[in-house]
């Protein structure tokens, strides 16, 4: 299966630089079929995100919560698409697809040090990629199982000004984060995955119990650093990233700081459901005694 999957993603990613020249209506178009090929295909990924949908969305109905994930599923298929551009596209190209609000945070030295949060939106490798255009800054890196991927997809982080991506496994990955914010490049952060038990919280989201790293808000203390949201949101003709500062932010309590993060990117997400990762297992580590979700 790994020989497989291997060579899957070598097709897909050559697949991909034959799209380079694409408009987004037409990815829009093959993201349609993708998208039902996804959802037929991948069963453990669909009861995935039904199951985050109904834990995080009670009062729908089943019949909305499928609606509403196959929606996922094609702006995933379309951001999947958009690769083409972001791999294998022009700066000015990655720049003209990808829209920066509020871009003086990330560029002017005077808002140093700087934490873009960035949550799991289906365009947040658009909105990475295009960060990098602008600015270098320094991310954890998550390698990936499939080598085919993991070189695709670091290839593609490291262009045009080639950040310093720390992998997560690497040793003591946080001190050299501190190092890089008190040199002053802006920390680009994912604040909402489950990295399991080892110095998470649990903390509330959308009701449900959610092991979160309070990373954000130590971080921001002991870097005095300003905090950002840093939100991609996917529109018609590419993708807009709203950068907005968090106010008030960090105080000293950081379960509070990070209640309240949880608080504000559930708004985010209301705004539009249909963006965010429900493909992810948010909810796969359980407070003690609680049996898995999934």
């Amino acid at each position: 299966m790994k020989f497989l999957n291997y060579w899957f993603a070598k097709l897909w990613i050559r697949l991909l630089g034959t799209l380079s020249g694409t408009s987004v209506r037409t990815r829009a178009k093959l993201a349609v079929p993708l998208a039902w090929l996804m959802w037929q295909l991948i069963p453990k990924r669909r009861h995935i995100t039904l199951t985050n949908l109904r834990l995080c969305f009670p009062d729908k109905t089943e019949q909305e919560r499928v609606q509403l994930a196959k929606k996922v599923y094609v702006r995933l298929a379309r951001a999947a698409l958009d690769h083409s551009v972001l791999w294998y596209g022009t700066r000015e190209q990655v720049q003209a697809l990808v829209r920066y609000e509020n871009l003086e945070y990330v560029t002017d030295e005077s808002y140093r040090p700087i934490i873009a949060v960035a949550p799991h939106f289906a365009g947040l490798d658009a909105a990475g990629i295009a960060f990098n255009t602008h600015v270098r800054g320094v991310s954890i890196y998550q390698p990936q199982r499939n080598k085919a991927w993991d070189e695709a997809a670091l290839k593609g982080r490291l262009r045009f000004c080639e950040p310093l991506l720390i992998p997560k496994s690497q040793h003591a990955n946080l001190m050299a984060v501190i190092r890089a914010i008190k040199k002053g490049m802006p920390f680009y952060y994912l604040p909402d995955m489950d990295y399991g038990r080892d110095n998470a919280i649990f903390v509330p989201f959308f009701g449900v119990p959610a092991a979160t790293l309070p990373m954000v808000s130590r971080l921001a203390r002991v870097t005095k650093s300003i905090a950002v949201w840093c939100i991609a949101e996917m529109t018609d003709d590419g993708y807009v990233v709203h950068l907005k500062k968090i106010e008030n932010f960090p105080t000293k309590d950081y379960v509070a700081d990070t209640i309240r993060l949880n608080q504000e990117l559930e708004k985010w997400i209301l705004q539009f459901p249909d963006q965010y990762l429900w493909t992810h297992r948010r909810f796969k580590t359980r407070p003690e005694g609680e049996p898995s979700v999934y």
